[in-house]
């Protein structure tokens, strides 16, 4: 599996911070849903999929002074960001360019952002979500910050006209974000929020849906302990 950020949303790797808070509404709040979720693993280990600059890696490595977090990224520019990111925490950083689709090292918590939307099939969504069960630890958390996109084609619309809203109220012009939206079609696919707790359940998970904003949503799965 390969991918480039600065290709896919057309946006040089040095500018991708500014920009994706234009492009995702809530994205720090997002971010720090995502981290709190993770608190539980105050020591040990966190592998974070789709890693990118390391933002979600920096609030999780924030929250505890223990935990250690394996950034897994396909893309050498955004894992060269994160490694100048995430510099001041020494050996409780590490960086593997790689497919999240590879083999998971055993862990106490995986973590993604805006990274599992580029598996196109649900089936292979579910395949994913059951290796991420089996490498966690019992009691292991996984916590998914993504886009969802409902079914239903009128709340889809809706989904749609709010999510371009946040571009619009950032200055981008209206009619570019809904070029963005066809842009990233090319690459990204959005399930229903009901499917993606299920396919975690399937998995073996208990889910909750901890966090929303348009279409943007943090889904929690935890393995018993």
């Amino acid at each position: 599996m390969s991918h480039s950020v600065r290709r896919h949303l057309r946006v040089a790797t040095s500018e991708y911070d500014t920009t994706i808070r234009q492009f995702i509404p809530g994205y720090e709040q997002m971010l720090r849903t995502a981290a709190r979720e993770l608190a539980p693993v105050s020591r040990g280990l966190v592998v974070d999929l789709g890693a990118g600059t390391g933002a979600l890696a920096e609030a999780i490595l924030e929250s505890s002074q223990a935990v250690t977090v394996e950034l897994v990224d396909v893309d050498a520019e955004m894992l060269a960001q994160a490694r100048a990111r995430l510099a001041r925490f020494g050996s409780r950083a590490r960086f593997t360019e790689a497919s999240f689709l590879e083999p998971l090292p055993r862990c106490d918590g995986v973590a993604a952002s805006l990274a599992l939307h580029h598996i196109p099939e649900l089936d292979a969504k579910r395949a994913l979500y059951r290796r991420i069960h089996d490498a966690l630890e019992p009691g292991g958390v996984f916590v998914n910050a993504d886009a969802t996109m409902p079914s239903e084609p009128a709340a889809r619309d809706a989904t749609w006209r709010g999510w371009a809203d946040h571009l619009v109220s950032h200055g981008i012009d209206e009619q570019r974000a809904f070029q963005h939206f066809d842009e990233w079609s090319e690459e990204d696919t959005y399930f229903p929020l009901e499917d993606e707790l299920a396919a975690l359940a399937a998995a073996g998970f208990e889910t909750e849906c901890v966090w929303r904003e348009v279409g943007i949503a943090v889904v929690v799965g935890r393995k018993s302990g």
